[in-house]
């Protein structure tokens, strides 16, 4: 793993740069900047329109990214997968899509106290405008779903229940193969916000079960401005269009439209054929890793940090769930976070400070922010030794 940093250009320029902002977006490895590059400089052609030979190289390398995540998350076929700009739209086309059919007035959705705002606010306006109720799994005091009182919020009524994977606030790793399994019982659909954990977990459609997922190419060594969308085969024709546009249609006359099928009418106008290249490029680059060894490196640098902020005075860890990963939050009496922050940073230690887009989560916890260290493949527990003695230094 020490190796790992030389494959990250920005280290070369910033070698002194302890980055601990994963859960905000990831470093990228110069095999993606390279090919995004590559594209925009000598490949560029707009896809799946043209007839002429760099239009159609562009659309097969773009095609062949979607086959590439397809078999990542396990999926049955391409065509479950697919391009978004990242979660927070994803999880906006699901709400959208599903509501138009299957919310009702007197329906309701389940989500957690956990989520971050774009798994959250999208389920609460449709609530809102559906004039059904949103549902809340409540937390255990060390920051763990309470899966008893998952379970009484479930009825006939239920039409969906949207989960996060990992907290990006408090680093739980909520067991959503339980959560899927429960809500199966009861014919439930369930949809996981994977932002946190599709570069590092092995996320398996066909074993899991989930019915939809959804995560950022930023927060996986891809671009920004990527994200993916997978649907399961049961509810690929409920997937309606979110925009509408050139390329996603069948055919359109004065009177009347069709709409080509999921996921091609989802990609209205031309689509980020680059940073979708480069996504697919960034799962090709974490299929050669072991993911085992990558969850133990960052979980191991966030227990250490755990342990070095116990035994500073003044110091609180906001959240201790038993299955966790490398995301740690606190807080230091009488100094406000983003202090905290500013001073960290002229070490040259990059954090996060704030409410991470959990309000609703900090509301419950009594904490106005936080912040927030969050640990990928690059880091070291050199950087988490450099951590600990700034904070200690404040």
């Amino acid at each position: 793993m020490d190796e790992l940093r030389d494959y990250f250009p920005i280290f070369e320029r910033y070698p002194d740069l302890a980055y601990l902002d994963n859960a905000a977006t990831t470093q990228k490895p110069k095999v993606v900047l390279d090919v995004v590059d590559h594209f925009s400089r000598y490949e560029n052609a707009n896809i799946h329109r043209g007839v002429y030979d760099l239009s159609n190289d562009a659309t097969r390398r773009y095609e062949k990214a979607r086959e590439k995540i397809a078999q990542y998350l396990g999926a049955k076929r391409a065509d479950n997968i697919g391009f978004t700009a990242g979660t927070t739209e994803s999880v906006n086309i699901v709400a959208r899509s599903f509501s138009d059919k299957r919310i009702l007035a007197g329906d309701n959705i389940v989500i957690s106290l956990m989520e971050h705002h774009s798994n959250f606010l999208p389920w609460q306006e449709v609530a809102r405008e559906r004039n059904a109720e949103l549902r809340i799994i409540p937390l255990t005091n060390i920051g763990e779903l309470d899966y008893d009182g998952f379970a009484r919020l479930l009825d006939e009524k239920t039409k969906i229940v949207s989960v996060t994977h990992i907290s990006n606030t408090l680093g739980t790793i909520n067991d959503i193969e339980k959560i899927i399994a429960m809500a199966h019982e009861k014919g439930i659909p369930v949809m996981i916000d994977a932002a946190q954990s599709a570069a590092l977990f092995g996320l398996n459609a066909s074993t899991m079960g989930f019915d939809f997922l959804a995560f950022s190419g930023h927060k996986a060594f891809g671009p920004f401005g990527t994200g993916v969308l997978y649907v399961s085969d049961e509810f690929l024709e409920e997937m309606g269009p979110y925009n509408t546009g050139g390329g996603m249609v069948k055919h359109v006359t004065v009177d009347k439209t069709s709409y080509r099928d999921y996921p091609y009418n989802l990609e209205a106008g031309t689509p980020n054929v680059p940073g979708i290249i480069g996504l697919g490029e960034a799962i090709e680059f974490i299929d050669g890793f072991d993911k085992k060894v990558m969850r133990d490196h960052v979980k191991a640098l966030g227990e250490t940090l755990r342990e070095g902020l116990g035994e500073i005075p003044g110091v609180e860890i906001i959240g201790n769930a038993r299955e966790r990963t490398g995301i740690v939050s606190f807080s230091v009496d009488e100094i406000h976070p983003h202090d905290i922050a500013s001073f960290l940073n002229k070490d040259q230690i990059a954090v996060r400070a704030g409410m991470h887009c959990t309000q609703p989560l900090l509301d419950h916890l009594g904490a106005p922010a936080t912040v927030r260290a969050s640990f990928s493949i690059y880091n070291s527990e050199d950087e988490v030794d450099r951590l600990l003695e700034s904070i200690k230094g404040l």
